[in-house]
């Protein structure tokens, strides 16, 4: 009977860095990223801990590649960093081991107060979480909101079983057991001073 044996291939992933695993903020061991796919910390290789330290912001989309090793025995997959670069607006470039400038160190991202949250942890994607975003992001570009209202996927919101949530700032209004096919009139409601069009009367059949 032969072995499973470790694979190792390259991966890349792209998401919204969280913030650093570790005793040193001046040279953390892992970074914190959310994607599409839910929340993960990846190891950083020696050589990049101390520039992305100076560099990321909390906030900042990055794209982050690397090795992975899968291992069968224990079922899991373990990643580490060799590249990190900061995809928002800032371009702030880390994709190697060298210190940003300290007028780029200091920059912070803007933040916008407009924003949709929707939940991407696992429980949520099997009730149509993945969809549900996708429909965000749609509704978003076909009503020209998109440089003006943020799309943030989030961690859970503790209504696992009434999946998918979503939540709109700044009024901070939660809804669980989104359907895509709601998702244009809850854009349309809570953003419409930001619309040409009148304010819609229709009435999303989700539970609020």
């Amino acid at each position: 009977m032969s072995k499973s044996k470790e694979k190792t291939s390259e991966f890349n992933l792209e998401g919204r860095f969280l913030g650093f695993v570790g005793k040193s903020r001046e040279k953390p061991k892992r970074l914190r990223i959310t994607t599409a796919e839910g929340e993960c910390a990846i190891k950083l290789a020696k050589a990049l801990r101390g520039s992305v330290a100076d560099t990321l912001v909390e906030g900042d989309w990055i794209e982050v590649s690397g090795k992975q090793e899968f291992k069968p025995k224990k079922g899991k997959l373990k990643r580490q960093a060799e590249h990190v670069r900061a995809t928002n607006p800032g371009k702030r470039e880390v994709a190697s081991p060298v210190k940003a400038a300290p007028e780029q160190a200091k920059a912070t991202p803007k933040k916008n107060k407009d924003s949709v949250l929707v939940c991407q942890k696992s429980s949520c994607c099997k009730r149509g979480g993945k969809a549900v975003y996708q429909a965000v992001a749609d509704s978003l570009q076909k009503q020209g909101l998109e440089d003006q209202v943020a799309l943030k996927s989030t961690g859970c919101m503790s209504q696992c079983k009434k999946g998918p949530c979503v939540v709109f700032k700044p009024d901070k209004s939660r809804y669980i057991g989104v359907d895509p096919q709601n998702v244009p009139e809850l854009v349309e409601k809570h953003f419409a001073d930001k619309l040409n069009p009148e304010t819609s009367n229709c009435e999303p059949s989700v539970v609020r």
